[in-house]
């Protein structure tokens, strides 16, 4: 008989696989219930040209130390790469340029850089010098990323630089976006510094390695693909796992929780002492409308975008020239369906590699494209081969290709990416608060804790630990 106490994880993601993992290791039985067929989350693989290649996030931030913590926790070690040196750029007043250095999310620090870079035009660049000279900028409440940016280096810099980046992290707009939950790093100096230029050199001051030192990693992948991070967890976890395994309603029972799964001609019934919601916002709102109503609302507000990822293997001679970046940002005014692509064969060493082994008589280079923005879905309307034939447009528009790809996939991401807008932060708050009086549940994922692998991790952690403690 079972008499480890039982919690149900709502949601296969990397949040909710940490969360059962942590918990299954601290002693308790476990059961994670994922909806889709599989588990992951945004952590997917799609093969091209014979070669699994991540067809959601490929990397992690590895100045926090969460998601390499976790890797070298699960055996991952040998497996741990980091990306080649190569440069992104910006396709900026139709042609591709440098990305300027000494940036923070797109917001410069060096507008020596930035004039260099010629991703400004003239008007633009002597905007943004303004800043330099103006008076503080008071910030006394969270505010658009956009209203802070644009007041003090003007709407190109926000429109070519800042947005296009946050686009790739967010899929948001900076009009809508939070300088709190966004730029948080940059959000604190706003409230002291003077000159936004100045706070940047502070921010890259203080990320800088000690004199001497080599230079630090900003991201790190799996040899192989991030979904490694996802089978790792499910083994190791211990976990109960059910894949298409639909949560259709929760309930207070007693001291516990009933919650009703599976298909809706055929449902069951799963006690739980406690459960962890590692599902997305509105998921975690309609589970939470009878029980936490006001929980709900707030969640309700949590908005998203959708996504999805075109990723297409090309012959080498496609290009006029090698590629020598490892990508390039598109701003909305461009006029373009893609919002980013990445060279993943040029980043990602490891990659070369495998395409190299599976087609040792070809010379192939794998490209993702990024596409949706927040209000800005028509695109993700059409149907794979359309959006596919667009995006391919764009590329052979913008890096001069001569030939059409050998192989090519469509990953859709409905929901996507929770949108951090002003007063995120708050909203979240609010929602937790109204839990605190339910023992034994908790919220834990990308909406509440931050898009980012290892924020999700962190998160997962921290909802392992609050279920654990009763």
């Amino acid at each position: 008989m079972q008499t480890k106490p039982h919690v149900a994880v709502v949601g296969g993601g990397v949040a909710g696989l940490t969360a059962a993992y942590r918990l299954s290791r601290a002693g308790h039985w476990v059961t994670v219930l994922e909806a889709a067929p599989r588990l992951g989350g945004k952590l997917d693989a799609s093969t091209v040209a014979g070669v699994p290649v991540d067809a959601g996030a490929e990397s992690v931030l590895a100045r926090r130390p969460e998601a390499l913590d976790l890797m070298h926790e699960l055996g991952l070690t040998d497996r741990i790469v980091h990306p080649s040196s190569a440069a992104p750029r910006v396709y900026s007043r139709g042609a591709l340029r440098p990305l300027p250095d000494g940036h923070v999310m797109g917001v410069p620090g060096d507008l020596a850089a930035l004039a260099r870079s010629g991703v400004l035009s003239p008007a633009g660049l002597l905007r943004a010098a303004r800043d330099l000279v103006w008076p503080r900028t008071p910030v006394r409440a969270d505010v658009p990323v956009a209203a802070y940016v644009g007041v003090r280096m003007g709407a190109e810099v926000v429109d070519r630089l800042v947005e296009p980046m946050l686009g790739g992290v967010y899929a948001g707009r900076a009009d809508r976006l939070s300088l709190d939950e966004t730029l948080p790093q940059l959000a604190p100096l706003a409230r002291t510094e003077r000159s936004l230029a100045a706070a940047v050199r502070a921010v890259r001051d203080r990320q800088a390695p000690a004199a001497g030192a080599p230079p630090r990693p900003v991201f790190a992948g799996l040899r192989g693909g991030l979904t490694q991070l996802v089978d790792a967890l499910a083994k190791l976890g211990g976990a109960e796992v059910r894949t298409s395994a639909p949560v259709r309603e929760l309930r207070r029972d007693g001291a516990g929780w009933t919650l009703t799964t599976g298909p809706e001609d055929a449902p069951a019934q799963l006690s739980a002492d406690a459960v962890v919601l590692a599902c997305p916002a509105p998921e975690a709102a309609r589970l939470l409308r009878a029980a936490a109503p006001q929980a709900a609302a707030e969640l309700t507000g949590i908005e998203y975008a959708g996504m999805a990822i075109a990723t297409f293997a090309y012959r080498a001679s496609a290009f006029p020239a090698p590629p020598d970046g490892s990508g390039f940002l598109v701003p909305a005014g461009e006029g373009r369906t893609i919002k980013a692509a990445t060279f993943s064969s040029v980043k990602w060493p490891w990659l070369a590699e495998a395409l190299s082994a599976a087609h040792p008589d070809e010379d192939l280079v794998v490209v993702r494209c990024s596409i949706g923005r927040f209000g800005d879905d028509a695109a993700l309307r059409r149907p794979d081969e359309e959006l596919a034939d667009l995006a391919a447009a764009d590329l052979a528009a913008v890096c001069g290709l001569g030939e059409p790809p050998v192989d090519q996939r469509i990953s859709r991401w409905e929901p996507g990416l929770p949108q951090y807008a002003v007063g995120h932060a708050a909203r979240v708050a609010r929602a937790r608060a109204a839990l605190a009086g339910l023992p034994g549940l908790a919220l834990c994922g990308a909406a509440y804790d931050g898009v980012g692998i290892p924020a999700c991790i962190a998160g997962g952690t921290a909802a392992a630990a609050r279920i654990a403690a009763g």
